[in-house]
């Protein structure tokens, strides 16, 4: 006899998931907060250090609830109560995919339509060179996070059925 699955979204599977095993989410929060630390950590081991180390040491993993002024780089925020994400310094995004050369003056060298470095304002800024350290971790690290989230959920199942 064969399987069948269906999708039904977010909403719907937390509340099957809970009926079914109500630690489940909890289990699966706690590996979310130790999935996103072990990434925070591999990615600082691999960060560009400045002479400050200040870029490397602002990499954190921590629930998205603990941090309610961090802006979120996707326009749909989760409605997940127990995500966890990385929260680094804003300089994260110009480090990652690096700069284009451009002018310094206010409006990103252009003034109504003209080159402000023609008029004398600003001055060129040569662009900086990519150095992606973010998406290559996580891509590596995402199998194995998968399996920790996996293994915690099942977790919670075997403890359910113990009882």
């Amino acid at each position: 006899m064969a399987l069948k699955v269906r999708v039904t979204g977010r909403a719907e599977l937390t509340r099957n998931l809970k009926a079914i095993v109500p630690n489940a989410l909890t289990y699966a929060a706690e590996a979310n907060l130790k999935i996103a630390e072990e990434a925070a950590d591999r990615i600082r081991d691999v960060a560009p250090r400045g002479a400050t180390l200040e870029y490397a040491e602002s990499l954190r993993g921590d629930f998205v609830k603990n941090n309610p002024g961090s802006l979120d780089f996707s326009k749909n925020p989760t409605k997940d109560k127990d995500a966890a994400g990385l929260f680094a310094s804003y300089l994260w995004r110009w480090l990652e995919y690096g700069t284009a050369p451009h002018n310094t003056a206010k409006g990103g060298g252009t003034v109504k339509g003209r080159s402000a470095f023609h008029q004398g304002a600003g001055h060129m800024h040569p662009g900086t060179a990519a150095q992606p350290h973010i998406w290559p971790t996580w891509r590596s690290f995402q199998a194995t996070a998968n399996k920790m989230k996996r293994a915690a959920v099942s977790r919670a199942f075997r403890e359910f059925n113990r009882k």
